[in-house]
């Protein structure tokens, strides 16, 4: 008896996604509930899971192919063996190429992993190679096959001892360069050779990729689009970190950084200039009374902005411990999508990559977006006297629409006053 595998109920407003990547092929033995192939919303992967053991009978989709909720993708064979399914399972690779059959993180190479919905980062962890029981995720094969390493020796650090994409990085730095010589190289899309010699090579836009595009131009075409430029003198929040780090560490758990300081203070910024916190929509202003902070954090494949809700009532602790959680679960690509909707106000970092300045673009319907860059040391004038301080460029994007020149710079000027003198922060200046 045959069993349809579905598109499951993707989120609100979600009505399709591409079909990313297979974990199974035909011919490979699952168990109910193992991850069989990986799914690209817009905003995040999501695996589907086996709704029964058996084998893999047949894929009704390809990778690549556009999928409807409810959609069939695939069909498994109840109350079939591994046993039974390995000749099929040879013979489905054979039938692939040499190249591929050879590949040491082939999705048949071992059982799947537990599912979990993932974000455009690593997919997950996975279960150490050859040894764990559990498939590789989508990411940590792609590592596995740029770089040529046997995951079946590599010891996974991850949470139960899975590989992580780093593990893999750094098994590639110390194996012998003969064997990466014979590794297969990745093959994501066959290149144009020109006959100078010169290569071409061209890679389908993942959903989240088009649909960032989308949205951006979207932004630049709705939005009266301005940028308001401040500097921030950090010297005293580097201060106050510098004294209170280990303390603040050993107390909460986890490291005190800048962003807990930044997002306070644009928490007390947005109260005073309520606009900045505003959007629109058709004919009507929203005034928001609370601060939801959209923070963009780095994941493997690009930024992910989950939201902060709720941000005006947390401390600096608080507001750490979920930034530093949100940037967990980006790497390892947990981060759901209810994680990310929403939002009052974004905040990008930039300057952890080493940018001096931006035009950062706003997120509509957001209004507004403020850009942090690298601090520098530089020399200001104090009390007449050129000193030396690291010194750091704000730029806020915002709707010219709604947000006046004057609220847009007043805004910037309680943020770097807030910034320059903690104790703002403390007695709610």
């Amino acid at each position: 008896m045959a069993t349809d595998v579905i598109v499951p109920t993707l989120g609100e407003s979600i009505t399709e996604a591409t079909l990313g990547q297979w974990l199974k092929q035909p011919g490979d033995a699952v168990k109910a509930d193992e991850p069989i192939a990986s799914l690209e919303t817009d905003k995040v992967a999501v695996e589907v899971n086996a709704p029964t053991a058996g084998v893999i009978a047949e894929h009704v989709a390809s990778e690549g192919d556009t999928v409807s909720v409810g959609a069939v993708i695939a069909r498994i064979q109840e109350g079939a063996s591994a046993a039974t399914a390995a000749t099929p399972a040879v013979e489905d690779r054979t039938a692939v190429g040499k190249a591929e059959a050879a590949a040491p993180a082939e999705p048949a190479a071992a059982p799947a992993g537990q599912a979990t919905p993932v974000g455009y980062g690593n997919h997950g962890e996975a279960e150490e190679g050859g040894t764990g029981g559990q498939t590789l995720s989508p990411s940590v094969r792609r590592a596995v096959l740029e770089h040529g390493v046997d995951p079946s020796k590599i010891k996974g650090t991850g949470k139960d001892g899975r590989i992580t994409k780093d593990d893999v990085i750094e098994a590639a730095k110390i194996q012998p360069a003969a064997a990466k010589a014979a590794a297969p190289a990745p093959s994501v899309s066959a290149p144009a050779v020109s006959s100078g010699g010169r290569k071409e090579e061209r890679v389908r836009m993942s959903r989240l990729r088009q649909t960032v595009a989308r949205r951006l131009k979207e932004a630049q075409n709705t939005a009266a689009m301005l940028t308001t430029f401040n500097d921030v003198d950090m010297t005293e929040v580097i201060a106050a970190r510098a004294k209170y780090k280990d303390l603040f560490e050993k107390k909460h758990g986890v490291r005190l950084g800048f962003m807990g300081f930044f997002v306070k203070a644009a928490c007390q910024a947005l109260r005073d200039i309520p606009s900045v916190n505003g959007s629109i929509e058709g004919e009507e202003i929203v005034y928001h009374d609370y601060a939801d902070i959209s923070v963009a954090v780095s994941a493997p494949n690009g930024l992910v902005v989950p939201v902060i809700r709720d941000a005006q009532d947390m401390s600096v602790a608080t507001i750490e411990k979920t930034i530093g959680d949100f940037g967990k679960r980006a790497k390892d690509g947990t981060l759901k999508m209810d994680e990310m909707k929403g939002g009052t106000f974004t905040i990008s970092n930039g300057g952890v990559f080493g940018s001096l300045m931006s035009t950062p673009i706003i997120n509509p319907p957001q209004s507004a977006v403020l850009g942090l860059h690298r601090i520098e040391e530089r020399p200001v004038v104090r009390d007449g006297q050129v000193v030396v301080r690291p010194m750091m460029y704000l730029a806020l994007s915002y709707d010219h629409r709604l947000i006046d020149g004057r609220e847009a710079v007043t805004f910037l000027v309680a943020l770097k006053n807030a910034i320059e003198d903690p104790t703002r922060l403390l007695i709610d200046l």
